[in-house]
């Protein structure tokens, strides 16, 4: 049966690996408090890292009997101030700066900024953000070629190597960078679930990514990152698109006006349960707890009103890949999801199957699994998949009770460990319709998932050997 391990939640968690949890201990505690995706973050750590923490997390699903997924995410085309002089630069308004494209020790006269078509790009009267917005810049002149005079509007201490946002710019940018195709090459040769495209500006850029990956025969789901004001306007494309979003708050709030946040944030979540896609938030939902043993009211808040936007998953960042209570921080979130989602009923329109959908008949079968479930009570919606589809469209309909996948692609259990209510079993013995609802049902029984008495609904494409897409329903009582 494996390790008892908290699955109360519909409401799933994603955890940052970093030196805080990389060790198959911590890992393996992080799993037993709740975890059910661990996310690499390749702006950080070599190759050989993160070998070793996908070799973690693979060897604990073997020994827990649990199915963990794997979230790599891609640095993507990430703006930075070179090395600065000393402790850094203190720079105060009225200030001019040059920022230049060759490498330098950055002063008062010369800075280097790692993006070469920055020149070419910017626009006098533009801003130009420092370490997350706390430096404001402008742009005063260009010489089109590898030299830029920006004016501080406001100032700080700008210290080496800063990211740096351009809110007003249209950035010339390719979507994977050098480093990322390089990082791309190793993740493909692993059991990885998901891979995140980190700022995404329009559907095209996920064009490259997906080829990528499908020229591979990696199973690998691509998620898209929205963290630049383009990617808003074009949201519903990009999520057509990809098969999963984060609403990468930090940079996000950094290039949008501030006060727009909470409503992008729910509006993407909306837009998501429309188009059956996970949508996870991130972005310092417990960000007190890098050292804090507690989160503050706020972080509290925070947490529970995605839950109740109809998040798939929140994502913990810093608080598990450097924090000092990696545990901790998932212990508490899990109290706040379990208890916020004994409130939670879904907000807005629910989807439905549209007749022009090529899925059209299938699409049926799922929602009206969902509603059936809530009409009779069920205690379970039960389902078998190779391709995952049945996990994402009945989940999107955000039925009251669990979802229980089975299929025989440990690795689609696994993806399917980031959408909303859905558990998955390991199932290999795929005989007659009949034969594998009885056996689901035994095994939810012996794992307590449910008890005599109960109603289940189940989901199956028949006959079941041709594989087909879902395309009956059945009430069973669990006997």
């Amino acid at each position: 049966m494996g390790m008892e391990i908290v699955d109360k939640q519909f409401t799933k968690i994603v955890a940052t690996v970093g030196p805080a949890s990389s060790s198959y201990e911590v890992l393996k505690d992080l799993v037993r408090a709740g975890v059910n995706l661990f996310r690499l973050n390749f702006s950080h750590g070599t190759h050989a890292d993160h070998n070793r923490v996908i070799d973690h997390i693979l060897a604990i699903n073997k020994e827990c009997k649990t199915h963990v997924g794997i979230l790599a995410d891609l640095q993507g085309p990430k703006l930075r101030v070179g090395k600065m002089k000393g402790e850094g630069l203190l720079i105060k308004p009225g200030d001019v700066l040059t920022f230049v494209q060759e490498e330098c020790i950055g002063d008062q006269d010369r800075i280097y900024m790692s993006y070469e078509g920055f020149a070419k790009d910017v626009v006098p009267g533009e801003r130009v953000l420092v370490d997350d917005g706390k430096i404001v810049l402008e742009v005063q002149s260009t010489n089109q070629v590898d030299e830029v005079k920006l004016k501080v509007m406001f100032g700080g201490l700008l210290q080496s190597n800063k990211g740096v946002n351009l809110p007003d710019t249209s950035v010339t940018l390719p979507s994977l960078t050098v480093k990322d195709k390089e990082d791309l090459d190793f993740i493909l040769t692993k059991e990885v679930n998901w891979i995140a495209l980190s700022f995404v500006r329009s559907p095209d850029d996920l064009v490259d990514l997906r080829e990528r990956i499908e020229t591979r025969n990696h199973p690998a789901k691509i998620i898209a990152k929205i963290e630049k004001p383009e990617a808003v306007k074009q949201i519903d494309q990009i999520i057509r698109q990809s098969n999963g979003i984060m609403i990468a708050r930090g940079d996000l709030a950094v290039e949008v006006p501030m006060e727009g946040l909470p409503i992008i944030q729910k509006d993407i979540i909306n837009l998501c349960i429309q188009w059956a896609r996970p949508v996870i938030v991130a972005t310092q939902m417990m960000e007190s707890m890098i050292t804090n043993p507690t989160p503050t009211r706020a972080e509290i808040t925070d947490v529970a009103n995605a839950v109740l936007d109809g998040a798939d998953a929140l994502m913990l960042s810093g608080e598990t890949a450097v924090g000092m209570h990696p545990t901790k921080v998932i212990n508490a979130m899990n109290a706040i999801i379990s208890e916020v989602e004994k409130r939670y009923s879904i907000q807005g329109r629910r989807p439905f199957p549209s007749p022009k959908s090529s899925t059209f008949l299938s699409d049926a079968v799922c929602f009206n699994a969902a509603k059936l479930a809530e009409e009779v009570g069920a205690k379970a919606i039960v389902g078998m998949t190779t391709s995952g589809y049945t996990a994402f469209k009945v989940s999107s309909f955000r039925p009251a009770c669990k979802i229980y996948i089975f299929s025989e692609q440990t690795m689609m259990l696994a993806t399917l460990n980031l959408v909303w209510g859905v558990h998955g079993y390991y199932y290999n013995k795929f005989t007659t319709t009949d034969d594998t609802i009885n056996d689901s049902m035994n095994i939810l029984k012996e794992h307590g998932r449910v008890k005599e008495g109960d109603v289940i609904i189940n989901t199956a494409s028949m006959p079941l050997h041709a594989r087909q897409r879902t395309n009956m329903l059945k009430v069973s009582v669990v006997d």
